[in-house]
C-alpha cells in the first residue's frame, strides 16, 4: 500500500510516520555508559550513525523518557556496541525496563574511559562526550572516537519493519 505525502499544513500521523521510517533497514547497537556512581547502563538504539571522519565523530538519538536518559547526557565517555547477527538476545536484553536485568551474566570488558563493553560484537567504539542538541521527543548524542575495534567477519543485526532482520 502506497501513502500519499499529505498537504504541508496537515499534521502527520505518528504511526504513518512510525512505518514510513521502518522501511529504512538500520544497524542495532547497544551503547553502554556509567552513572555517576560507577553503575553500569545501556540501551538498545537504532538512531546510530557516523557524523565525521575528520575529527571521528559518531551519533546516536535517545529518548528523553529513557530511563537512563540522566546517565546518558550527563556521561563524559560512552561506547557504541555494534551488534552481529547472532546477539538477537542481548539486543533485547538492553531494550527491557529492568535496568540491573540487563547486566546480569554479559561479558564486558573496559577501555580506558572503564566504560563497558560487549563482547563478541562486530565494532565497539569508544566516545568522549562531545556535544548534545535538542532533537524533540529525543536528544542527539555526538561523541568524538578515542578508541576502536572491528571484526572482518561476521554479519550485522538489522531493523526492518519493526522487526530484527539479516543480510540475505
Amino acid at each position: 500500500m502506497t501513502t500519499d505525502r499529505p498537504i504541508a499544513d496537515q499534521p502527520i500521523d505518528s504511526r504513518a510516520f512510525r512505518s514510513a521510517l521502518g522501511c529504512f533497514a538500520t544497524g542495532i547497537a547497544v551503547i553502554t555508559a556509567l552513572e555517576p556512581d560507577g553503575q553500569p547502563v545501556g540501551v538498545t538504539v537504532n538512531s546510530f550513525s557516523s557524523v565525521s571522519l575528520d575529527p571521528p565523530l559518531v551519533q546516536f538519538c535517545l529518548g528523553r523518557a529513557s530511563a537512563s536518559f540522566a546517565a546518558f547526557t550527563t556521561a563524559p565517555s560512552f561506547a557504541v556496541n555494534i551488534l552481529a547477527d547472532h546477539q538477537e538476545a542481548l539486543s533485547a536484553r538492553f531494550s527491557r525496563r529492568d535496568l540491573q536485568e540487563r547486566w546480569s551474566e554479559v561479558a564486558v570488558e573496559t577501555w580506558d574511559t572503564g566504560v563497558p563493553i560487549l563482547s563478541d560484537c562486530l565494532a565497539t567504539l569508544e566516545c568522549d562526550r562531545a556535544h548534545l542538541f535538542d532533537g524533540g521527543d529525543h536528544v542527539i548524542i555526538v561523541g568524538r572516537v578515542r578508541r576502536l575495534r572491528s571484526r572482518e567477519d561476521g554479519n550485522p543485526l538489522l531493523y526492518f519493519r519493526g522487526r530484527y532482520a539479516g543480510v540475505a
